[in-house]
């Protein structure tokens, strides 16, 4: 198993992730159906801000929560879905990457998947 090192691993690691968060039963409609994605506009923006969380590389520009929020008033976005997000993620990392980013990758992974189902149920009670 390789280590998380390059571009080229977050591409291929956002790549390996997204096929399989198309297809999930629990959160393949808020990508297919609620947010009708542009994957080729999304994708590259996944491997700028993972470049960015991992390599402290500055390319990622945008407001990950601005983007979820009217999504969150079209379809409550709840902790279970966070969850599934999280445990996608956490299994296309084990299945092809180990080493520190890899493990960086879940925890920042893991803290995001916190603060955005804090933020998404709070926005839905205001």
């Amino acid at each position: 198993m390789k280590k998380l090192e390059s571009r080229e691993d977050i591409e291929h690691l956002i790549n390996s992730f997204y096929a399989k968060v198309v297809k999930d039963e629990v959160i393949g409609f808020f990508f297919n159906d609620v947010a009708k994605v542009d994957w080729d506009k999304h994708l590259p923006k996944m491997y700028a801000f993972w470049e960015s969380v991992l390599f402290g590389q500055m390319t990622y520009k945008g407001n990950p929560m601005g983007a979820h929020f009217p999504i969150n008033e079209i379809q409550a976005i709840e902790q279970k879905h966070f969850d599934r997000w999280l445990h996608l993620w956490t299994t296309t990392i084990e299945e092809n990457f180990k080493g520190e980013n890899a493990d960086t990758a879940i925890y920042k992974a893991e803290n995001i998947a916190r603060l955005m189902a804090f933020k998404m149920d709070l926005a839905r009670r205001l």
